[in-house]
């Protein structure tokens, strides 16, 4: 007998009986069966991805009231609490036990003092709802790249995300070998208020056993906080690429079109609201994927895949002239749930959509209207600027079709950007693989935004995008970029651009949105060795004669010469002082560092400075064309 189905069963109805007693691996009944017990739902409603049982979710959201219907077909709204509006980094933490430490950046409370606290908080938490079982196949089914989740929940707008954001798993689960394992994620988002928001935002917990392979959270609903394969999950899947090898990575993967028809495939990291999506948006490439990304080394080739099939993307810029694909999708009929935007007449808006927003509305303060203030006197933006929406990429029409590829694509190029007002210059190509992996990865720099809660604009070291998700000490995932890159025939070109440098005057931004789209059309060339490239201290940069064409051909506008100096001027003194920024991180922060980051982290600096030496403190590009 299966003691775990057992206890079970009085929570199930026949049907869910059957549709958990198909799947034969005994921890996936444990998992249920204890969280159920924890929590204390009155029922559960396992999900078998089958078109009623999507349907169900869909119309258990909207007659709960954690979604209300807008008025475009397909289209719902759900709104996060106050405190809730973005990713939590304060009670974000992981379990460690005793006798380990993690990384000093890393916040951390010891395993079984964390565990006693979530289950206290997790306790009955459920009482009177329904838990919600789901099953997902991060990365394409039946693949190399496949890890196994399942998520529990009490709400149903975070299992119509899941439906949006990830493969469906329990057909996965069922034909699985028994003894597989995968990971778990516990949610509850606590006491709800009449506008089924959380309440308890003082007791919000998002707790990561790396021991169990397993994520609890409570007392949220942003889905950044409660869909546990977002970042969440993320975070276990770093751990296990560093013991198998491989990557996992805050990485969009695009694909390229070149010359005579090829398209040549990229990975990127860009911390969030730094321009990820719409560089994974481009008119007329293809998106494969928007925020993860898992890469092995298959037959010494990097090949990657997109460990989603979504997006839970920022609204906030979406426009019909800098974002066309998007804009024409989130403003058509289709499967669409929108978050903290101001709703009026059942219309969706959000800030930056290019037309004028309502003086009144709905949003997730409430009513508001134009000069509604906060409990500190602050004026309320119209919607949040965390604002989301939640999509699958099917729904573009950009879609990549090598999507559910099981074998991933091959990567030519891998892209870091971040926001640098002062030093990088926009595009640059790096010496080497692990001259890119240090100057550009490891020393990511960008500015706080308001995709998590603290305070906006604090410049901070975010090496690879992946500082907030990374679980393993940050010099050995250094170390791990290093080694992947040597052992493969070709490795992918490492580029670093920056969308943010600004004018050191005026304070202006120095390029356009959409100027992006030349960046990545250069890109693509230098991977096939078809344009040419100016040696300068921080790296290959572009020659005006390739830009001065790509911009017309892809943005159809004349580029003037002035513009090409004043953008890839090389800013000494603020390039050296970037340098030296980092290596005091890594020198304070971060214990492992290899010595390989602090010597080519130095040859930058010793290029640098010969380079002043020759030509002053500002050097146009044309001083180091020969």
């Amino acid at each position: 007998m299966n003691r775990y189905l057992d206890a079970l069963r009085p929570r199930l109805s026949e049907r869910e009986y059957q549709k958990i007693r198909a799947i034969a691996n005994s921890r996936v009944h444990r998992f249920i069966a204890e969280a159920a017990d924890l929590c204390n739902p009155k029922r559960i409603f396992i999900c078998s991805d089958s078109a009623e049982d999507l349907a169900y979710i869909r119309q258990q959201a909207i007659e709960t009231g954690e979604e209300k219907r807008l008025r475009t077909p397909g289209h719902t709204v759900h709104f996060d609490g106050v405190r809730d509006q973005g990713r939590d980094r304060q009670a974000t933490k992981y379990l460690v036990p005793k006798g380990e430490t993690l990384s000093k950046v890393l916040n951390q409370v010891e395993r079984e003092e964390g565990l006693a606290e979530i289950r206290r908080l997790l306790r009955n938490s459920m009482d009177g709802r329904t838990m919600i079982v789901r099953f997902v196949s991060l990365g394409p089914p039946n693949s190399v790249f496949t890890i196994l989740g399942l998520q529990c929940t009490d709400s149903w707008y975070v299992a119509h995300s899941e439906s949006l954001l990830f493969r469906p798993g329990y057909e996965v689960f069922r034909r699985a070998d028994p003894e597989k394992g995968f990971l778990r994620v516990l949610h509850s988002a606590g006491r709800l208020d009449e506008n089924m928001v959380s309440v308890d935002h003082d007791k919000k917990r998002i707790y990561i056993d790396y021991t169990e392979d397993t994520i609890y959270s409570v007392n949220t609903q942003y889905a950044g906080n409660s869909v546990g394969f977002k970042k969440l999950a993320f975070r276990l899947a770093i751990r296990k690429a560093n013991s198998e090898g491989w990557l996992a990575e805050h990485m969009m993967i695009t694909g390229v079109h070149g010359p005579g028809g090829r398209k040549t495939y990229f990975a990127a990291a860009f911390p969030s609201a730094c321009g990820k999506t719409s560089t994974a948006m481009l008119p007329g490439e293809t998106i494969l994927g928007d925020d993860i990304a898992y890469i092995r080394n298959i037959n010494s080739v990097a090949r990657a895949v997109n460990v989603e099939c979504g997006i839970f993307g920022i609204l906030q810029g979406i426009n019909p002239k800098d974002d066309p694909i998007l804009f024409k999708v989130l403003t058509s009929p289709g499967e669409i749930i929108f978050s903290n935007v101001l709703v009026k007449d059942g219309r969706p808006y959000w800030l930056g959509m290019g037309c004028d927003l309502p003086k009144d509305g709905v949003n997730y303060t409430g009513y508001w209207w134009e000069g509604k203030t906060d409990e500190n006197g602050n004026v309320i933006p119209p919607a949040h600027k965390n604002a989301r929406y939640t999509v699958s990429l099917r729904a573009l029409e950009n879609c990549d079709p090598e999507l559910d590829n099981p074998l991933g694509v091959e990567l030519g190029g891998i892209i870091y950007g971040g926001r640098d007002s002062k030093a990088y210059v926009p595009v640059q190509q790096s010496f080497s693989w692990e001259h890119g992996i240090i100057a550009y990865g490891a020393s990511l720099e960008t500015e706080t935004t308001f995709a998590t809660v603290d305070e906006e604009g604090i410049p901070e070291i975010n090496m690879m995008s992946i500082q907030d998700f990374i679980s393993i000490p940050l010099g050995q995932n250094i170390r791990n970029n290093l080694e992947f890159g040597r052992k493969l025939k070709r490795a992918p070109i490492v580029f670093g651009v920056n969308y943010f440098l600004r004018d050191l005057e005026t304070g202006e931004y120095l390029n356009a949105p959409r100027d992006k789209h030349v960046w990545i059309k250069w890109m693509e060339l230098r991977v096939h060795g078809e344009a040419g490239a100016i040696k300068s201290p921080t790296g290959y940069i572009p020659e005006y004669g390739d830009l001065r064409c790509l911009f017309r051909q892809v943005l159809g506008k004349d580029y003037k010469k002035e513009d090409y100096i004043e953008q890839f001027t090389i800013r000494v003194p603020e390039n050296l002082a970037k340098i030296e920024r980092v290596e005091r991180f890594y020198r304070e922060r971060v214990t492992d560092t290899p010595a390989e980051l602090f010597t080519i982290l130095n040859q930058q600096r010793e290029r640098l400075i010969k380079a002043r030496e020759r030509f002053g403190d500002y050097i146009s590009p044309e001083s180091f064309e020969e």
